[in-house]
Parts: C-alpha cells; structure tokens; sequence
C-alpha cells in the first residue's frame, strides 16, 4: 500500500502498525484525519514516569528507550520501541499513569489518537483491541522470560538473545551480510541486561574472536554467523 498521507506527507504509517493491520484501506482513511502528530529530539523526552497519558501513542519514525530509574540512579531500560511500536494504552484502558520513562534515541516522528478517538475506534473496530490485547501479552511474556533469565540463564545466552532480538528489528542484510544497528549504547545494553559495561565489551569481544559478530563501530556490528548467536541464545530446536 504506498498511498501518501497529506497529513504526513509519506506513505501511510498506521498500515505499517500491526494493531492497525486487519483495516481496510478506507477504514485507514477514516483515521487519518485523527491522527496527532509530533517530532522530539534525540535525547528529549516524551513521557516520564507518574504521567498521565491521555493519547495512545505510535512510534512512525526512528526508536525510544523506556526505562525506570533505579534508587542508585542508574537506568534500568524496559523495552526498546521502534517503528510501528505503542505504548500509552496502560492509561487508557486503565487510568493509571506511566510507569516508565520513555526518551527518544534518535529524532523521533509520532503519531497519536487521543482516549476518545481511541475509545470510538475500538467500539467501530473490536479487532483492533483484540490486537492490542496480544500485543501485550507478548511483552509481558517478554519480560518475565528476561527477569528469569537473570538468575537462570549464562550472561552469554542473555548477551546473545539481546542481539537476536535487535536483529528481528533493527538490521538489514547486505552482500557483506546481516548489518545490526545497535539502538542503544554499550552501557545502555548492559543496562537492559543488568549486568557490568565492562562484562557486555569482554563478551562481545569474545564473540567476535569466535567469529559470531564483527563490531564495525560502537553502534553497528555485522553478524557473521546467525545460526551461531541463536544457538548461543537458546533458541534452536
């Protein structure tokens, strides 16, 4: 579907969002008109914890960190949000207030539908909270398996499975092979995994003394050996 938006001046992005992807193209249209949209900068933030949100927001362009800070100051990030990614739909299905920050990794484009556009949408369009529902239990389900692997899985089948999922999302394949786009720094990787900068760079470098990976800068690595990383990670049969 490669329509132009004249409101977004580029092909449609709510196609591109699986809540939004049983529509039709007129129901698309229907919501275009609707739609908010907003620019942040890298490094700006866009919600912080304790806010009330009254917009279920869509990520059209580049990606988002959420995270909480811990009682050390430190960031604990929660989940990384790219393009075709919401969040917000905690304070409109339940009226409770963010319980995380959310902060831009790069110039971030936005598109929102506020709660009582959203409330009709969901009422012409049931299927649509039927996708946000699994939505949901697909990132519950995510983190509980990250906050058992803490204490069950090797810091090298976490480290491997943190890359797996970067590269479901964040990489292209080239002639020279799988280009992985790090949306997040070493410390901020090393966060996410709980777990010391310097172990995540001594384990990286062991991953690329082996072969598995080829660091290209400190926000872009090739991986060489695919089934490798996904065996490392636990995830063959």
């Amino acid at each position: 579907m490669n329509e132009v938006c004249q409101y977004c001046k580029h092909n449609i992005c709510i196609h591109r969002v699986p809540i939004f992807s049983t529509l039709s193209k007129e129901a698309l249209f229907h919501i275009i008109p609707l739609i908010q949209r907003s620019k942040y900068e890298k490094g700006q933030r866009l919600v912080s914890e304790g806010d009330s949100i009254d917009s279920l927001i869509i990520i059209n362009h580049g990606s988002v960190k959420a995270f909480k800070t811990t009682p050390d100051g430190r960031e604990q990030i929660l989940y990384v949000f790219s393009e075709g990614d919401f969040f917000g739909e905690t304070n409109l299905l339940g009226n409770q207030r963010s319980n995380y920050h959310v902060e831009a990794l790069e110039n971030v484009f936005t598109c929102a539908l506020n709660r009582t556009q959203f409330e009709t949408l969901i009422r012409t369009h049931p299927e649509i909270a039927l996708k946000i529902i699994e939505e949901l239990g697909r990132r519950i389900n995510a983190m509980e398996a990250s906050m058992q692997s803490i204490g069950v899985r090797s810091i090298n089948a976490r480290i491997a499975a943190l890359l797996c999922e970067y590269q479901e999302k964040f990489s292209e394949n080239t002639e020279s092979g799988i280009i992985l786009h790090l949306p997040l720094s070493r410390e901020g990787m090393a966060n996410s995994l709980g777990i010391a900068r310097e172990t995540l760079s001594r384990k990286l470098g062991q991953f690329e003394s082996k072969g598995i990976i080829r660091s290209l800068n400190n926000k872009t690595m090739m991986v060489l050996q695919p089934e490798e990383l996904q065996n490392l990670a636990g995830y063959s049969e």
